[in-house]
């Protein structure tokens, strides 16, 4: 987990590389803010806590398959945009009579 330290460091480079910045302007960011409760500065605690990814499914209702195709059948649903692997899933349904 990131220190406070770590935290400061990298806030002040990333001000560093926008350029200079006086003190006082600095405070003045600083207290705007601090003055907006709709938007408090995220801090290493906030990321601690967040969530990472979507989580297991509730009831999985697919399997999860290592499947060989043609190079030319995988480019030929990929080129029907996103939903292409449910599309694949639906042929291959139809295919089998299901």
């Amino acid at each position: 987990m990131p220190k406070a330290s770590d935290d400061r460091a990298l806030r002040e480079r990333a001000l560093r590389s926008m350029g200079d910045i006086s003190p006082e302007e600095e405070r003045r960011i600083d207290a705007g803010i601090a003055a907006d409760p709709d938007n408090p500065e995220l801090d290493a605690a906030f990321f601690a806590r967040a969530k990472h990814g979507r989580g297991p499914q509730r009831a999985p209702t697919k399997q999860l398959v290592s499947l060989r195709l043609d190079p030319e059948v995988v480019e030929h649903f990929r080129a029907t945009g996103p939903g292409w692997q449910r599309r694949m899933n639906e042929a291959l349904r139809k295919a089998a009579g299901l």
